[in-house]
């Protein structure tokens, strides 16, 4: 149980690592991490600037704007999706029906760094979901959204002996695409990337039987 945060305003800025938060484009995007020992107390408040989105974030970002199909008389898929994301470009489907594609997001977590690059498509060092030494339990992931931002929040609690160092951190999509294939019967394919590579830029120390909250923001500013 985590109980209310037990420091002042000005106790809260002085845990906040300070970064350069000065003349921010219109898209804004930022990472911040709390973190709670084993009495609820908050002893860690960090949050920076989320500069690494990758080009399957774009990729996945053009459908809404130039659509799937290359051309509205062909029913093969745009190039980005097909080159970048690895969708098939064409499906056989039991009566050339359109596909279905559907996607969702979580929060993935490491303890190694690398430099950014667009082409990412993991962590170097992914922490594994569980409760033994090295693991993180991750909570309930979430998604909430106004009408000028959207925020994607988990949380993780170190149940083992240890402190967990925190260094990296990526926000994943996997998308889903359904369709009818030549036997009649609805089938899905799954493809994952991540959307977002960061390096904090001090690591996150989560302590034995400490809880700790994370959240990518992403805003949209006039």
């Amino acid at each position: 149980m985590v109980t209310p945060d037990l420091v002042s305003e000005e106790d809260v800025a002085k845990l906040i690592i300070p970064d350069d938060l000065s003349d921010e484009p219109a898209f804004k995007a930022y990472i911040e991490a709390k973190v709670y020992d084993k009495e609820g107390h908050l002893i860690q408040h960090h949050r920076q600037p989320m500069r690494s989105l990758t080009q399957y974030f774009l990729a996945l970002m053009s459908i809404p704007i130039v659509g799937t199909y290359n051309g509205s008389s062909s029913n093969k898929a745009q190039g980005l999706l097909a080159n970048i994301l690895g969708l098939p470009s064409q499906l056989n489907t039991a009566q050339d029906y359109s596909a279905t594609i559907l996607w969702d997001w979580s929060l993935v977590l490491g303890s190694g760094t690398q430099p950014f690059s667009p082409t990412l498509t993991n962590l170097v060092a992914p922490i594994s979901n569980g409760t033994g030494a090295g693991n993180l339990y991750y909570g309930p992931f979430g998604v909430s959204y106004t009408a000028t931002s959207i925020s994607a929040t988990t949380t993780v609690t170190n149940y083992s002996a240890s402190t967990i160092t925190i260094t990296e951190i990526g926000l994943r999509a996997t998308i889903y695409i359904q369709y009818q294939n030549l036997s009649a019967m609805y089938v899905y394919n799954t493809y994952s990337s991540i959307l977002s590579y960061d390096t904090f830029s001090t690591p996150i120390s989560l302590p034995a039987g400490g809880l700790a909250a994370f959240q990518i923001t992403l805003t949209f500013t006039g």
